[in-house]
This record gives structure tokens, C-alpha cells and sequence, in this order.
């Protein structure tokens, strides 16, 4: 058994040691594919689905749509960090000052949202899919890097969208 105040030093970060060796490429890959599967399927099949759908689904669709880009964007930059990182042209405290502009917190609507059921199953799949990738690597960048005071904080309102608004109009008109 170890020794409560000596194990924080001694323990075995699993997810440092995925994201900084060789497995971490399928990880790599399958966010990397899911941002090319995400381009495709809006480019093509999806643009031709979206033209079919209600009012409401349309404008829920074209939410997600934008949603889905960002997190896959920010995901892609998480992973490229890393993969710099494993390839040596960033150390880590480089990696570690860069990906401090990447935001792991895209929110989405939920799947009891109005319209959600009208949505095609493959955009659904991806927005589903998505979203636990971004999950997975959240956790990941919290073990290896630790929670920052920034992300935590935010990380509550950002599942809200409401908040979201509220604390844009805030900014906007200068309200604390």
C-alpha cells in the first residue's frame, strides 16, 4: 500500500503516459477522423438532410452544426498540441502555454431539446460522438495538466446556455 503523503508523487498518471507515448495515436486518429467524417457529412449529405427539416429542426440543426465545428476545431488543436509535443518540435511548457487558448467545454442542447428527434441519426451520431471525445479529452488534459482556475469556474456555466447569454450581456453593457 502507499503511503498517503508520499503516493501523489509516486503514482502513475495513466493519461500522461497515453498522451506523451505511442498510444496515443489512436486517440489521435479517431479525432482526427471524426473532424474529417463531421466536414464530409455537413458538406454533403448533411447540407442535402438540412433542407428537408422543420422550421424548428432547421434552426436547432444549423446550432449544432456550428457547435459541433467548434468542438471538433478545438479538439483537432488539443490533439496537434499533443502530437507536437510527442514529436519534440513543443515542449511541454510550450504545449502547456498554448492549448491554455483551447476551450474543452462546447455545449450542446440536450437530446430532449425540441426538434433533436427530427435531426438525421449521423449528424446525431456525431454531435453524440463529439461530445464524448471532448469529454475524454477534458479529462486527460485535467490529469495531465491539472484544472485550471479558469476552466472550473467557467465549466458550470457553459452546460447553461442561458448563463452564456446572460454573462455575454453582462460584458456587453458592462455589468459585473
Amino acid at each position: 500500500m502507499v503511503n498517503g503523503s508520499r503516493g501523489s508523487t509516486n503514482m502513475v498518471k495513466l493519461a500522461e503516459r497515453r498522451v506523451f507515448s505511442q498510444s496515443f495515436k489512436p486517440l489521435y486518429d479517431e479525432g482526427m477522423g471524426l473532424v474529417e467524417e463531421a466536414a464530409e457529412y455537413l458538406d454533403g449529405e448533411g447540407r442535402a438532410a438540412a433542407k428537408t427539416l422543420s422550421r424548428l429542426a432547421t434552426g436547432l440543426y444549423a446550432a449544432e452544426s456550428m457547435r459541433l465545428t467548434t468542438r471538433l476545431m478545438q479538439l483537432a488543436s488539443w490533439l496537434l498540441l499533443q502530437r507536437a509535443a510527442n514529436s519534440g518540435e513543443m515542449t511541454r511548457e510550450q504545449v502547456a502555454a498554448e492549448k491554455a487558448k483551447v476551450r474543452l467545454d462546447t455545449a450542446s442542447s440536450s437530446e430532449d431539446a425540441p426538434g433533436w428527434s427530427e435531426l438525421p441519426e449521423p449528424f446525431r451520431s456525431l454531435v453524440r460522438r463529439s461530445i464524448r471525445l471532448e469529454a475524454l479529452v477534458r479529462r486527460m488534459d485535467e490529469q495531465v495538466y491539472g484544472v485550471h482556475p479558469f476552466d472550473s469556474d467557467e465549466l458550470a456555466f457553459t452546460a447553461n446556455p442561458v448563463s452564456d447569454q446572460i454573462t455575454l450581456l453582462r460584458t456587453a453593457f458592462g455589468g459585473n
